[in-house]
């Protein structure tokens, strides 16, 4: 990632029982690789890489979904052949790029496995695969990757996964959860009920028909959190980074008082704001916002930090909206 002098630390704490956020990149292969570029348009694909191939295929699904399609995709192609590119010399070169949801065309177990490895290890992006094979699957639910994503399909060649972050990924953070949607292109499996609990129990995804509509059925990572989740967290803790560092850059001083400190504190919160109404943070039985901060005064810092210029005693939280995926509702008839 970038050089920064910024760093936020998020830790979740469960109750008891736009770099571009939504921004994708397609990992592809040809006998000549081919370095990074961004598109926004599908015309402009097909003619670098032509409608036959698997990166032109992605690219449609992820475009596919009318005026949820993302406003560009980015594609990077790894060289095979006799001079074959590592994969691992590849993610190396991705992750200097500006992207966050990654599709590969790549369905090898070994090369899914390692990429799935790779975007845990970043921790900064998600990565979203496709599967026909359960044993496939449940190899991958072993490692327990919170920031790699599959979706069971019979006809994994129509890129489901492609279609799924196109639909929801260009929304704003907070605003959508990856369950429900409806994705162009793509057909719905028809499951049993104890079809569909075996995909879940593996913590993977699908598509299928829920009152008369196709939906994805769930929206989980492989770790069982919610892509949701894993997406406002990164673009929590990212704002807040470039809006400090954007206020030291801009500042000729930011003097190491209360008052530095409060601007500081300022651009926290006003992140935290925008989270709350993008839908990120819930809100109380009153109406406002359930965040907070708490940043200590210049009294309150170790002596040896101020020598060293160094402010780690800021502090913040903020409890997450969600959002409702079940519901059970009683009533009663009355004689």
């Amino acid at each position: 990632m970038a050089n920064r002098d910024v760093t936020v630390m998020i830790e979740m704490e469960r109750p008891v029982p736009k770099l571009g956020f939504g921004k994708p990149l397609i990992l592809g292969t040809s006998a000549e690789g081919s370095s990074y570029k961004t598109y926004s348009d599908i015309a402009s694909i097909a003619a670098d890489y032509g409608k036959q191939t698997e990166e032109y295929k992605a690219a449609f699904a992820l475009l596919n979904q009318g005026d949820d399609s993302p406003g560009e995709v980015a594609i990077y192609c790894r060289k095979l052949g006799t001079e074959m590119q590592p994969l691992e010399d590849s993610l190396n070169e991705i992750f200097r790029e500006d992207w966050y949801f990654l599709i590969a065309t790549t369905m090898v177990p070994e090369e899914v496995e390692a990429i799935a490895a790779a975007v845990e290890m970043d921790n900064s992006r998600q990565y979203f695969t496709r599967s026909d094979d359960m044993k496939v699957v449940e190899s991958l639910k072993a490692k327990g990757y919170t920031r790699t994503t599959v979706l069971y399909h019979t006809n994994p060649a129509s890129y489901p996964e492609a279609a799924w972050v196109g639909r929801a990924a260009s929304s704003d953070v907070g605003s959508v959860t990856w369950k429900f949607k409806k994705l162009a292109g793509i057909n719905p499996l028809e499951i049993s009920g104890t079809g569909l609990k075996s995909i879940h129990d593996l913590s993977a995804n699908t598509y299928v028909t829920k009152a008369g509509d196709p939906v994805t059925s769930e929206g989980k990572t492989l770790s069982g959190e919610y892509i949701d989740i894993i997406h406002a967290k990164d673009y929590v803790r990212s704002s807040i980074e470039q809006g400090i560092q954007q206020l030291l850059n801009s500042s000729q001083k930011i003097a190491y008082d209360d008052t530095g400190i409060a601007q500081l504190e300022s651009v926290v919160r006003t992140v935290l704001q925008r989270a709350y109404k993008q839908g990120i943070i819930a809100e109380d039985e009153d109406g406002l916002p359930m965040y907070g901060t708490n940043f200590k005064t210049r009294a309150e810092v170790d002596a040896s930090d101020r020598a060293e210029r160094n402010y780690k005693e800021g502090q913040f939280w903020f409890d997450l909206a969600g959002a409702i995926h079940e519901t059970t509702i009683r009533g009663q008839i009355r004689l």
